[in-house]
This record gives structure tokens, sequence and C-alpha cells, in this order.
């Protein structure tokens, strides 16, 4: 029977190969066809925006952001309406003729994906998104197809960082001219594995820029994250709970409860927000609420408040909640409302209304918190501190214990992992991969906390920097640093981090839960022989190959 669709792009990827009837994030074959025919077009825009670029001319930022944001839409659980995905598709077709025009004369045979023009109505957008998707071209070599999703999923996790870094009034040409170069790669078939390769290592060095940018946005606008208790018990009243990634939306919706009897709970990737200045600031932002993405829907399950989703992450609402979550930004559900913006600006009121209609939980929890809050800033403000415990021999190792969580099984080597570090280890962690493990207790080693909560997928950069400063104090390559990274993949904003940590050169990463499908067995090679990406196993044999053969700097 011919598949309804067909998308590998996640690690919960039906059977570890595809999704074909319809996706397990819950998409269906519908928007999943939309989706397919959005990033066909986005691969013509890419075309005719790097012929422009070529010949010196400039793109203007509303291109830019309609890329950016265009490709971020097809990143896993984002946006599930097929209304919004036909409206991208038709703006597509009015930026390709902008680009078109600018580019001018080309002088050569254009890629078909450059020449296509889409219908105007669903029905007929369907039937040619059936002739652009994946597998569309079944003679295309494994490899160089392998390599060109690599990148595409490489641009849409960046596409994610690169959104919230514009919302917050920053771009960087050098970001934001890649996705022009990318996009174009994927439909010129004189590239070869190698060339490819290297535009994904390009990618990589790009997405660090771009999360360079990111933090600067935040930090820039919020403050340096500082450590911060958050409490994990609810409150009595009326409350809302935000889940997601993005600040400035959090900000305006602090702005907007303030002094209305209104609690505010972070969700998920929302946690880390507790440690910037800027919001913490806000009495009424009181907790953290549940764990991380997969288990929403148990969590939200008739909860007495109400939710709003500002970036990816959202499941498909149960009808025990449907009416009381909200969408703002790039996310989008058939049947939920949206929260539009208008000059600059979210209108939360029926947000706001929904939460004191409801009138939230009828009492206090026992009072629990957990620490946050160890941003780059943080912990280089105590480098001496840990160089001195390190050479004393009172802290042997580092693990990076985090990557994006998940549903599917074999994530509980996360929390065994951690349970199981040495007393003298320090973890640290970041993304939702946390939630396996961030309400254990671990203790102190040098008079440090064992776990440093270091923040969302996008503060890899923070772990980045602090990796890199170690490795300047002891005067090696971070690849000789007593630091192990053990990491869980999930969607696309992983796989740009991966090719980022990649790119710099750092070696030795242990992956998982499982592969991604899209990597095939020869470009899996080439990471194995180059980088030493090795699968994760089981924990003792593991942590006993890390420890076994560490090296001694002190």
């Amino acid at each position: 029977m011919e598949n309804k669709m067909f998308c590998f792009q996640c690690e919960q990827t039906l059977g570890g190969k595809g999704c074909v009837k319809s996706g397990v994030c819950g998409k269906d074959p519908v928007v999943a066809g939309l989706q397919d025919l959005l990033v066909h077009m986005l691969k013509g825009i890419g075309f005719y925006g790097y012929k422009a670029l070529e010949k010196g001319h400039k793109i203007d930022e509303n291109t830019h952001k309609f890329v950016i944001d265009a490709i971020f839409s097809t990143l896993t659980n984002v946006n599930f309406d097929p209304e919004r995905f036909e409206s991208y598709i038709k703006k597509a077709s009015e930026v390709k003729e902008q680009l078109r025009a600018l580019a001018g004369e080309i002088g050569q045979p254009v890629p078909s994906a450059a020449a296509y023009e889409p219908p105007m109505t669903r029905d007929e957008m369907l039937v040619d998104a059936s002739k652009v998707g994946i597998m569309a071209d079944s003679s295309l070599n494994e490899d160089i197809r392998s390599l060109r999703e690599l990148l595409i999923y490489g641009m849409k996790g960046m596409g994610a960082y690169g959104h919230h870094a514009h919302v917050l009034g920053k771009m960087d040409e050098t970001v934001s001219n890649f996705f022009y170069k990318g996009l174009a790669a994927v439909i010129d078939d004189t590239l070869e594995v190698g060339d490819l390769v290297n535009l994904n290592m390009e990618l990589g060095q790009v997405n660090f820029k771009c999360m360079e940018l990111l933090d600067g946005a935040n930090t820039g606008t919020y403050g340096h994250p500082v450590p911060t208790e958050v409490l994990i018990t609810k409150k009595k009243g009326p409350f809302i709970v935000v889940s997601g990634h993005d600040l400035k939306d959090l900000k305006q919706l602090l702005e907007q409860t303030e002094g209305k009897g209104v609690n505010i709970y972070t969700h998920g990737e929302m946690i880390p927000t507790h440690a910037y200045p800027e919001l913490k600031k806000y009495s009424h932002l009181v907790g953290n609420f549940g764990g991380a993405w997969q288990d929403q829907q148990k969590e939200f399950d008739g909860i007495p408040g109400a939710i709003l989703m500002t970036t990816n992450c959202l499941q498909k609402p149960r009808e025990s909640y449907k009416d009381r979550i909200f969408t703002s930004g790039i996310v989008g559900f058939p049947d939920i409302t949206h929260i539009e913006e208008k000059d600059g600006v979210m209108d939360f009121t029926p947000v706001i209304e929904k939460a004191l209609e409801l009138g939230g939980w009828s009492e206090d929890e026992v009072e629990k918190k957990i620490l946050v809050g160890f941003g780059h800033n943080t912990v280089l403000g105590v480098a001496d501190k840990v160089i001195d415990a390190v050479k004393k021999g009172d802290i042997k190792h580092f693990f990076l214990i985090g990557g994006c969580d998940g549903a599917k099984p074999g994530r509980n080597y996360y929390t065994e992992f951690a349970e199981k570090a040495p007393k003298d280890t320090i973890i640290l962690t970041l993304a939702c991969g946390k939630f396996r493990f961030n309400k254990m207790e671990f203790g102190t080693v040098a008079g440090l906390p064992r776990l440093l909560d270091m923040g969302q997928c996008n503060d890899a950069y923070s772990a980045i920097k602090v990796a890199a400063a170690l490795a300047e104090a002891f005067e090696c390559s971070v690849n000789e640093l007593p630091l192990s990274l053990i990491l869980s993949w999930y969607e696309q904003k992983a796989v740009c981090i991966l090719l980022t940590l990649l790119s710099l050169g750092i070696k030795n990463i242990h992956i998982g839960p499982s592969l991604p499908a899209f990597i095939s067995p020869n470009v899996l090679q080439v990471l194995v022989d180059n980088f030493n990406i090795t699968p994760i196993s089981n924990v003792e044999a593991d942590m006993g190959a890390i420890l076994g053969t560490e090296g001694a700097l002190a």
C-alpha cells in the first residue's frame, strides 16, 4: 500500500525507520505533505537568494525573518495547523519572486525547486507535495540523501535559535545568509559527499555563532542567569503554565499579569528563565510545573489553569484541556486559540481571563525546590575554585548529561548514569533531558553543587564556553579534559548542536537512545572514524570505559 507520508526527522520515528501513515509526533499526512511542499519552496528561495548573495546583493531583514520562521515551523512538535502552512507556502511564492528579481539573469538552467510555482488550493498542494518529499527521488544516492537531510535538519534547528534571537532584535548576516547557501546546496546535483560533509561542518560553525547571538540577546535583555531556587510544588490560586522556549513571551505575560492575582509557572524548557534577573524579579513567577515536554498530556489533563505554548514541544491536546491551551509565535494547532503579535506585542488577555475563570489550585502543597542558573557567567565566575579542585584531585571528572528528552524506551539510561556518577564528579546538564534526574539530591563536591543546570538546549553555548575556558587553563584541548558528553537527542535542534560540537573538533561523544534514521551507514562511519561518536550501550560499560581511560590533568 502506498505510503500516506514519509518523515524520519525525529528520534521517535516509527520503527526507527520512518513514519508513513501518521507521525508519532501527532502530525497527520496533510500537515506532513504541506511541510514537505514548504521545504521544497524554501529550496527554491535558497537558490535565488544564494545567487543574489553571490552577486553582492543584500537581502532584506523581512526576507530573512520569513525564511528563518518558515523553516522553524517545520521542526518537530511546532506547528500542526494546515491553514498556517498554506499561508507560508503562498508567502514563499512571493518571497521567491522577489529574490528571483534581485538575483537577475542566472544564465543557466534552474533546478526544479526554483522553477516550481505552487497551486492555490490545499488539495492541489497535496498532489504536488507527494512528488517532492524526502523519498520522492528513489534513485538518489543514499549517502547524498542522508547528508542533504542532515543539512536541512540542522538548518531547522538553527532556525529555532535564529527566531528567538530575532524577536529580541538580534540578527546576524552570517547566520541569515547561510540558510540560502544551505538550501541551495540540497538541490545542487554537482555537490558530492565530501562537499556536503564540509557544508554540514560549516553549518555547525555558523550555528555556534547563532547560539552566541541568542545568548547575547537573552543575557543582554534579561541579565546573566544567577543560581536560583525554583519551587516545583503547587501554590493556591489561579495560574498560567508557560511552556516552550520564548523569553520575550514570558516577559510580556509577566507584565500583563502583574497585580492580577495570577501565578505563573514555567514548564519544560522554560524552567531556566527563573534564573534571569529581569524575569525572576516578578514575584508571581512562582515556580515550575511538571517535567519534560512528552509528559504534558497527562500533566495538563484537566488542570484548573491556562496553558501557553510559546515554541516547539507541543503535543496534540487532549479534550480535557483543549479549551484552556493557547499558542503563540510559530506554534499552532487546529481549533486552538492563537495569540497574534501586533507591533511586537502579544495580548494575552484571553489566557489571563481563562486562568481567572478556572480558579486554579485550592491549596498549597508542601514546598520543594531545586536549583537552576549555572550559565557560563556563573560557572566561569568560580573557575579558579573549579581548577584548584581538579588539581587537588577533589573533582575527578565532569559529565555533561543532557539534550532532548522523549518517551521512547531507553532514556532511563540517563537517569541511571547520573545516579551512578561517582561522588567526586560534577554533572553539568542542559535542555529537557535534565528532567530525568534534576529533582534528585546529588550533594556537593569541593564546595560546589554536583548538579549544575546550565539552561535550555541553546545554552549548549554556555557549556562550550566553560569547556574552552578550562582547556585554556589546563593548556590542553577540550578533548583532553576530564570531560565526557553523554547526550540524548530527539529533534532537529539537537542535530544542529551536534554539528556545532563536531565542527569545533569535539570528539568521543556518547549519543542515544538510538541513532538517527536519516544517517546512512556510510555517513555514520565517517562520523565514527573522524569524531569517535559512540552510541550509548549500558551505564556500567560506558562509565567504566570513560573513567578507566581518563587522563589525569592534575
